[in-house]
């Protein structure tokens, strides 16, 4: 594709779905630039042909420094914390990270003029919906400090969208997982909680088993029922929204990332023992505070407002690619202890 797009600067492109935002803007033709100040993220997960700042959303002057010398046109804010435990135990922390962080990113944007902003939110903005499927209208009641600070966050873009000359887009996503088809990039963290990614450490010997939270759930098979998208199709429809903002500035966006088709924890386990032959050991634990028995998205807006047409929506295949980057992280992790 031609170099149609306008300069991008994606925050926290270092890690897992900020790469994967990387490589669809820059598969696209679209300019891009990273910031990411390295906490969480991997400096190999970016191209070498991209232009890295490391560095923190926090530091007002090196984003202004970034924006002029790119001429940054649009933002993909992909920096913060993720982890919904550490925020109960640490909600400080996530008010710091992920609001008051990116009250500073909003800020130097409307002083530089940059006009359109997409936002990595979450589904944890819903708390526990009264019913599943979900759409974006059902009440917002998070039930923890990760969702408040990312709805917060919203918040700010909705009222800074009115006062000054910005649009944007707020994705909620679902639960995340795979990985690049052609391995350029995948879930690397350490110690990462997301089900499909502990599955496959389990599966390749580096977990002894996986914990199942909750078996008396009303649902099929009484485990907790997710919608898992994969990084990739979620990527490209960061890209189709940037579109969308661009293509109509008067006008933002809050649209789910979702398939709309939900797995249970045990069907997950399933297909990861279908990818590699082999048999996970599933430790069965008692039900989480706080785990709704199902969370699948209605995706309807999305279908409706952007031309998105999901590429890897099947469960199998986003097994098979978190699966081969896993294999790949622990050649990339070997290499490493022997240079």
């Amino acid at each position: 594709m031609s170099d149609k797009g306008v300069p991008v600067l994606v925050t926290g492109g270092a890690g897992y779905i900020g790469s994967h935002a990387v490589l669809a803007l820059r598969d696209a033709g679209w300019p891009v630039a990273v910031i990411d100040n390295l906490s969480t993220g991997f400096a190999f997960a970016v191209p070498e042909s991209v232009p890295f700042y490391e560095g923190d959303i926090a530091d007002k002057e090196l984003l202004a420094r970034i924006f002029a010398e790119q001429g940054t046109r649009a933002i993909m804010h992909f920096a913060g914390s993720v982890v919904v435990p550490e925020s109960v135990e640490n909600p400080l922390k996530y008010y710091h990270n992920n609001t008051a962080k990116s009250r500073t990113l909003i800020e130097a944007a409307v002083a530089a003029g940059v006009p359109h902003v997409i936002f990595s939110s979450t589904a944890a903005t819903y708390g526990i919906p009264e019913s599943s499927p979900v759409s974006e209208d059902v009440p917002k009641q998070p039930i923890n400090p990760y969702g408040w600070s990312k709805l917060m966050t919203e918040q700010m873009l909705a009222d800074a969208a009115v006062a000054h000359d910005l649009n944007y887009c707020a994705l909620r996503y679902f639960n995340v997982a795979g990985a690049d088809p052609e391995g350029r990039s995948g879930q690397s963290t350490a110690g990462a909680t997301h089900l499909i990614k502990v599955a496959v450490e389990a599966a390749l010997g580096k977990r002894e088993a996986v914990a199942v939270f909750g078996t008396d759930y009303d649902t099929p098979d009484g485990t907790g029922v997710r919608d898992y998208i994969h990084v990739s199709d979620l990527a490209d429809a960061h890209v189709l929204a940037l579109e969308a903002l661009i293509a109509e500035p008067a006008r933002s966006l809050t649209m789910n990332c979702g398939y709309g088709r939900g797995f249970s924890v045990l069907e997950v386990l399933d297909a990861v023992d279908r990818a590699t032959g082999g048999s996970i050991t599933r430790r069965l634990e008692p039900r989480r505070a706080g785990d709704p028995p199902a969370l699948v998205s209605d995706p309807a807006r999305i279908k409706a407002l952007l031309p998105w047409q999901p590429r890897y929506a099947d469960l199998d295949v986003i097994v098979g690619h978190a699966l081969a980057w896993e294999r790949q992280l622990s050649r990339l992790q070997t290499k490493g202890q022997d240079d």
